[in-house]
């Protein structure tokens, strides 16, 4: 990030987060989450809390072990250190299957789709994952009200003219907005967000910023992004990481701002 980037962030409005008056128990709260490979430590003693409707950014350095914190946070990892908490439950042990059931939904860096069905039944099939429903998603749908709350999700990200067309077919910003909508037909109270702008054109990645925009103020996101001018101007709150430890968190002016998160941006 230039200096004069991170100059211009500071100027730039914020979607905000939570203030102190409306502070209430965390939706994700971590007490010294580690984990480590061999002597390696990836992640080591994180504290994290954050509150419901927040726009949490995690930024740091490639290496800082931001996907790793993701992972322990979704479940897909299992942490060796501390606890993660969920609503004030501890998930610490639990799979993923349990966090989801809790209302934490997220995408990945590398998009994982059913690439030769169509965006319709991509959502359809996300829309019935973890119910009872057995369903075979290369057949045809006979339900109108699956299709109709599919078509409701295809709109949130402008893809609902596309309901129709065959993944492969579609751009990759087309795809990454399709992996965002798979992730809001869990209908989720939490929501992670892998670098969603990666790969994407300039006018893409304005696109995808903007939706990020209008989602609904009470799902609280937390998103890993190094598309500074996007993120920066959509998160209220940022932690910044740096081997595998939180060396600032906090409202994004005063990170912004502080001497430290300078130093691992700027070099000085």
């Amino acid at each position: 990030m230039s200096e004069a980037g991170l100059s211009s962030a500071l100027s730039t409005p914020t979607s905000g987060g939570v203030s102190g008056k409306h502070a209430q128990q965390p939706v994700i709260s971590a007490c010294g989450l580690g984990i480590q490979f061999g002597g390696l430590k990836v992640v080591d003693g994180v504290d994290l809390s954050i509150a419901s409707g927040e726009r949490r950014l995690l930024l740091g350095p490639n290496g800082a072990g931001k996907t790793t914190l993701f992972n322990l946070i979704a479940g897909d990892l299992r942490a060796t250190a501390g606890t993660i908490k969920l609503f004030g439950e501890d998930v610490t042990a639990e799979p993923t299957t349990s966090r989801a059931r809790l209302g934490l939904a997220r995408t990945y860096q590398i998009i994982t789709l059913f690439r030769e069905a169509t965006l319709l039944r991509n959502v359809q099939l996300a829309l019935t994952a973890g119910t009872r429903r057995r369903w075979n998603p290369w057949r045809s749908f006979d339900d109108a009200s699956l299709a109709s709350r599919a078509h409701h999700v295809l709109a949130q990200v402008e893809l609902d003219t596309k309901a129709h067309a065959v993944v492969a077919n579609c751009s990759y910003g087309e795809m990454r907005r399709l992996e965002i909508a798979l992730a809001l037909a869990q209908s989720p109270r939490i929501l992670l967000l892998d670098e969603p702008l990666a790969g994407l054109s300039g006018p893409e990645r304005k696109r995808v910023g903007e939706l990020l925009h209008a989602l609904p103020r009470e799902l609280t996101i937390v998103m890993i992004e190094h598309d500074m001018d996007v993120a920066l101007a959509y998160a209220g709150t940022v932690t910044v990481l740096q081997g595998g430890r939180v060396v600032v968190d906090g409202e994004k002016q005063a990170v912004l701002d502080d001497p430290r998160t300078q130093e691992i941006y700027l070099g000085h």
